[in-house]
């Protein structure tokens, strides 16, 4: 009888360990950091497993996976751009003219995106990422 309780009290423990921390974001990690998007139903269904069996985890992995953003889908699943269609939001000192760039990304991507928003990531790039798009910063 000792194998069969401490199997089940593995599992158990499994379990609230995944809803604790969100299914979303151990799933998908790069999805972190999105504002909104089309929900992912696998993830949602996931989480809400976790408040069919434990209400206050279930609640928890829902809510952080919607803080952070990993209950959405990926950016590389819907669209890309054309990195040559992106040069003109580049200043000649490298920047990036952030209002250039947002009238380019809704004109491509027929929406609104809050480049302003407090919760977007932003990451600083290199030459060679820029090399390797094929653009180049003016001089």
């Amino acid at each position: 009888m000792r194998i069969p309780s401490r199997l089940i009290g593995g599992v158990l423990a499994a379990t609230l360990v995944t809803q604790l921390s969100a299914c979303g974001s151990i799933f998908y990690p790069d999805r972190r950091g999105q504002i909104d998007g089309k929900i992912d139903p696998a993830i949602a269904v996931l989480d809400a497993l976790g408040l069919l069996f434990y209400v206050i985890p279930g609640v928890i992995a829902l809510g952080v996976d919607f803080a952070t953003g990993a209950i959405y889908y990926g950016p590389n699943e819907h669209a890309q751009i054309d990195p040559q269609k992106l040069q003109p939001a580049v200043n000649a000192d490298g920047s990036v003219d952030t209002r250039k760039l947002q009238v380019i990304l809704e004109d491509e991507l027929g929406r609104s995106i809050p480049l302003d928003d407090p919760r977007l990531i932003q990451s600083r790039g290199s030459l060679s990422q820029l090399a390797s798009l094929g653009l180049k910063p003016a001089a």
